[in-house]
């Protein structure tokens, strides 16, 4: 199967572990293939021999001593070598797989993760990943143990008594029945279940992260009733492939059941008849257990590897999500950049089925130019700056920097000539010190220090308990609006790009921490080409350009001055504004 094969590149770093854990297993199982014949020469040699009872205990002593140095000095061992090289293998392939599918989010475009669920992509990462980790140890290591073990045990039955033999495998074509029967469902039914498992998990995740909502609204009985219908999915679901696991379960248990019924029945019968002796029907009975104890667990492992083969189907269904933005064979490294940007008749739609959400928009922008994007929400304002660090693609025209094209450069390049401050600015449950430090995660400390102050963020930070080694919580809970604002800023002053992006940034603060930050933007976007998208039109009159985009179209575009000289769409916006202030 391609889930299979795909998986085993995972693997095959790794095939000398696997190996020498096979051959250490070999040994493992191996060994206890030694008590049956050790319990057919104590019956037959001992305690129905012939020899005197002080010559039999002293055999006795010395057999059974020997066994005793068998499987303590030598199993002991192998077992523990056996089990280590197994998990150390199984757990090297999903830390393997889990970096693969970390590098592959981050390559993935935020197109998927406006389409996709936070919380289903976690359960791809975590649980499906270790769901497969049976397949290594159990597909690739147990498995061949447990044949091998049979295989050897067939031979030693087979020198004892071929009918016998024949007897005891007579149920096996039924286990290839009932493997063949019961597998392909329980393999969709699986599939169905971690489905209904991430759905789940998805939804508990936007709740615990939308908290605040749930409790503004006293929507508790109403969520608890939502989450209660998901969760009864899924317990549907996994009751559906419990009870289609439990009946795999109770057929092949019935069948190695009855195995041994046929082997007593004519041992038994061979034994009064005079034609096997007791010692050797009790090893063959021993045997059967060796025989069919592995073979329970071949079966039953057929139940694990078919869950461990549907996560892999979803894990590589998740691989394959394609990258909607990739570097393009032999892209250069942008290096600094002075910061001329020009659209050039630029057009843009989100998905092939819906309409331009930008229409042919051209504009050009000098270095150090700082440019406002103004208008109705929907005009294409986020979008058209989006398409700066390429988070998304044109689908027409071209946008160039420094005369470069930016679909020709590597995206780290452009993106490290790049900062974005945006209006929910996401800082991660680190200290201060490390959410400041991810604007250039290699500067020292009076760099970092030095960024915080130009953001208008040292004084607030020093005030706290622990300054910058603060814990700020999740996406900065424990801090203000201003605050979090200001320290997003450190990190862009940190970062010193020539280009920057400032959408929203000032728009849902109070009046004391938007003068504060103001003061910081303003320091910040000296001599840097700064695009600024804004609703508040009294904080966009100092740009260069102001540039009104109405429906993906650029209706007007001038000065503060030259627009409300001209009476048009934006004189008639600020005007409502400083009336409605």
């Amino acid at each position: 199967m391609d889930s299979i094969r795909r998986y085993m590149k995972f693997v095959k770093p790794y095939w000398k572990l696997i190996a020498a854990t096979i051959v250490i297993g070999i040994l493992k199982f191996g060994i206890p293939l030694v008590l049956p014949m050790l319990l057919k020469y104590v019956v037959d040699d001992l305690l129905l021999g012939h020899q005197t009872a002080q010559q039999k205990i002293n055999t006795l002593m010395y057999v059974m001593g020997s066994a005793f140095i068998l499987f303590t000095v030598v199993r002991f061992p192998v077992e523990y070598w056996r089990q280590f090289f197994a998990q150390q293998v199984s757990n090297k392939v999903l830390y393997d797989i889990r970096d693969r599918a970390f590098h592959h989010i981050q390559r993935l475009s935020l197109r998927y993760f406006h389409n996709h669920k936070a919380g289903e992509i976690i359960s791809r990462v975590i649980n499906d990943v270790e769901q497969t980790k049976s397949f290594v140890d159990t597909g690739l290591m147990n498995i061949w143990l447990d044949l091998t073990t049979i295989l050897l045990a067939l031979g030693i039955m087979v020198s004892m008594d071929g009918w016998l033999t024949l007897i005891s495998i007579s149920m096996f074509p039924f286990y290839g029945f009932s493997v063949k029967y019961f597998y392909t469902k329980l393999r969709r039914l699986t599939r169905v279940r971690s489905q209904a498992l991430a759905n789940l998990q998805a939804h508990l995740h936007e709740r615990v992260q939308g908290v605040p909502v749930i409790k503004s609204f006293a929507l508790e009985d109403h969520e608890q009733k939502q989450f209660d219908k998901r969760n009864k999915t899924f317990l549907e679901k996994a009751l559906d492939q419990t009870s289609w696991n439990a009946q795999t379960f109770a057929v092949v248990n019935t069948i190695t059941d009855i195995a041994p019924l046929l082997v007593i029945t004519f041992a038994g019968y061979q034994v009064l008849n005079g034609h096997l002796t007791v010692g050797s029907m009790v090893a063959f009975y021993a045997y059967l257990d060796r025989l069919y104890a592995p073979l329970r667990r071949l079966i039953n492992s057929s139940t694990t590897l078919t869950q461990a083969i549907a996560s892999m189907d979803r894990l590589f269904e998740f691989f394959d999500a394609p990258y909607d933005i990739e570097d393009k064979p032999g892209a250069m490294e942008l290096k600094k950049v002075a910061g001329h940007v020009v659209f050039d008749n630029v057009r843009f739609r989100y998905t092939e089925e819906r309409d331009d959400v930008l229409k042919g928009i051209s504009l050009e922008v000098e270095p150090g130019q700082t440019v406002a994007l103004v208008g109705m929400s929907g005009g294409g304002k986020s979008s058209l700056i989006s398409l700066i660090p390429r988070f998304y693609d044109v689908t027409g025209g071209s946008l160039s920097i420094d005369g470069h094209d930016v679909r020709d450069v590597t995206m780290p390049s452009l993106r490290n000539q790049i900062g974005i401050v945006l209006q929910d600015n996401i800082l991660f449950s680190d200290s201060i010190r490390e959410n400041i430090l991810m604007g250039n995660p290699a500067a020292n400390e009076e760099e970092m220090m030095a960024a915080a102050k130009a953001a208008n963020a040292h004084d607030f930070i020093m005030e706290l308990a622990d300054g910058y080694g603060t814990e700020i919580g999740e996406r900065g809970v424990k801090l203000s609006g201003g605050q979090k604002q200001r320290i997003a800023i450190a990190r862009v002053f940190l970062k010193n790009p020539q280009i920057l992006i400032l959408d929203e940034a000032t728009s849902a603060l109070d009046l004391e921490s938007e003068h504060l930050i103001q003061q910081s933007l303003d320091h910040l976007a000296k001599d840097r080409t700064t695009f600024i998208v804004a609703h508040r039109l009294s904080t966009i009159t100092h740009a260069d350009k102001i540039v009104l985009i109405e429906n993906g179209e650029i209706k007007e575009e001038g000065t503060h001055h030259e627009l409300m000289q001209a009476e048009g769409a934006y004189h008639r916006l600020f005007t409502v504004q400083n009336l409605e202030e």
